[in-house]
């Protein structure tokens, strides 16, 4: 159910509006003057804002202009008993989505509120999308680290130089290898993606460089393989240290002459591919213990860039969550919530094994399982239920078998429902406070209660 708010200092109007919209079954909020108008447009969330141009304590503009810089993308339908062409101009010069006159035709005002509603759907959309498709995320940080893998981008990106890019998992690795080919020579050709630990061995040679038809059992009809795919672009290949000797030797002509043979095949193919290759592993100890080839390792090392972990570049830390805060609240449509300079600070204290992709995970837990502001206690409650924490932290947290979960989303399912039933049996199962107590909307807590068929009394 889409919430409206009317703001509007003639009372007639405002009833008229609210009884209209309320037929159509929108939620309806309505106040008479601009000051308290805005005071809502900043603690709740609205799908549309109707607010009337001429107004005593503040101008409809004004609260056009201020609303639309707290909310950039929530819509503003104007309207006035003085509807001139050139106050029109002005309202869609401030970003209004319409204007209407005063006494509003029913049938215009329903139309325009429908596409209103449908324009702010399709704005959340496409900025969930445009995230999901870019091509690469910036590198965020301002750590010394950091600062010179970005510096090492900027020099490195434009020739062909091959990249050999180490690091532990989950710390940035496979970012790197994006952002030297989107600022490569290459950025208009593709970029082809193969994790080589991700593929049996008695394939990779197959997924690497084709087949023919009939090579080999499974073969019922000609592979072009990734470095035929990425031929005027760039290979990054990801997880290196765990190819086959094998798969090595044939690698290693590629890179010496340029040229490929698919399996089962006798012809010879010219390619013509930019190499950035990416290892968890130390590839000198690799090369000591006889697994991995010395003459590879110094085909691909001609430029290094160790990505560090996230124990070395903690002072990251705090610009990494805050735009985690912001990107995930904007995918579950949610406000985006705030975390305390204490729940930071015990986010920085924490042993990061996993780097980047546990921060990012531990963020989507908090964003969850916490109230509107992430405190240092949620931080010890909820972010790391496989690490040790305070006493006190253990016994405010309930003890959960982790075992049965199959996956983190069975994890984020549970423990949703669990924190939705705490809040709404708190709240004595008011939903509407229970709703304002989470800073969601009271359409989408009926959601969660139906798609978790939570009864009172339960």
């Amino acid at each position: 159910m889409a919430k409206i708010l009317i703001i509007d200092d003639e009372r007639a109007i405002r009833s008229t509006l609210r009884e209209i919209l309320e037929y159509e079954d929108y939620e309806v909020e309505d106040v008479d003057n601009g000051i308290d108008g805005l005071e809502l447009i900043r603690k709740n969330d609205y799908d549309l804002v109707l607010c009337d141009i001429k107004m005593s304590r503040m101008d409809g503009m004004e609260v056009l202009s201020e609303g639309l810089a707290i909310k950039p993308d929530l819509p503003f339908i104007m309207i006035s008993g003085h509807g001139t062409v050139e106050t029109a101009v002005e309202a869609s010069k401030k970003g209004a989505f319409d204007f209407i006159s005063k006494p509003p035709d029913l049938n215009r005002l329903l139309i325009t509120v429908r596409n209103a509603l449908d324009r702010g759907s399709l704005v959340v959309e496409t900025k969930v999308l445009k995230r999901k498709v870019s091509k690469v995320r910036p590198i965020l940080g301002d750590s010394t680290p950091i600062a010179k893998i970005k510096e090492t981008i900027e020099r490195v990106a434009p020739t062909d130089a091959r990249v050999l890019i180490t690091g532990a998992n989950g710390s940035g690795k496979e970012l790197v290898a994006r952002w030297l080919h989107e600022k490569s020579n290459r950025s208009n050709a593709p970029l082809i993606e193969v994790n080589c630990a991700a593929i049996p061995s008695e394939l990779i040679e197959s997924e690497l460089f084709g087949h023919e038809k009939g090579s080999f059992t499974s073969a019922i009809k000609q592979r072009i393989g990734k470095f035929e795919s990425a031929s005027g672009g760039t290979l990054f290949m990801d997880e290196i240290g765990d190819m086959s000797l094998s798969a090595q030797a044939k690698v290693l002509r590629a890179l010496q002459e340029n040229k490929i043979t698919r399996v089962g095949g006798e012809k010879e193919i010219d390619v013509d591919v930019r190499v950035v290759a990416a290892t968890n592993k130390d590839l000198l100890k690799e090369i000591e213990a006889g697994n991995f080839r010395m003459d590879l390792y110094h085909r691909l090392s001609v430029i290094l860039i160790h990505v560090p972990p996230l124990t070395e570049r903690k002072d990251d830390i705090t610009l990494l969550t805050q735009s985690f805060l912001e990107e995930i609240c904007s995918d579950y449509n949610m406000p985006s919530k705030k975390i305390s300079e204490g729940a930071l600070e015990a986010l920085k204290a924490l042993p990061w094994t996993g780097n980047i992709r546990e921060l990012r995970n531990m963020v989507e837990r908090l964003i969850i399982l916490s109230d509107k502001t992430i405190t240092e206690d949620d931080v010890k409650a909820f972010a790391n239920p496989s690490a040790p924490v305070a006493a006190t932290a253990q016994a405010a947290a309930p003890q959960t078998d982790f075992n049965q979960f199959k996956n983190f989303q069975d994890y984020k399912d549970f423990a949703e429902r669990e924190y939705i039933k705490f809040k709404l049996e708190k709240n004595n199962w008011n939903v509407s406070k229970t709703a304002d107590d989470i800073d969601i909307q009271r359409s989408h807590l009926y959601s969660k209660i139906e798609k978790y068929s939570l009864k009172r009394g339960e």
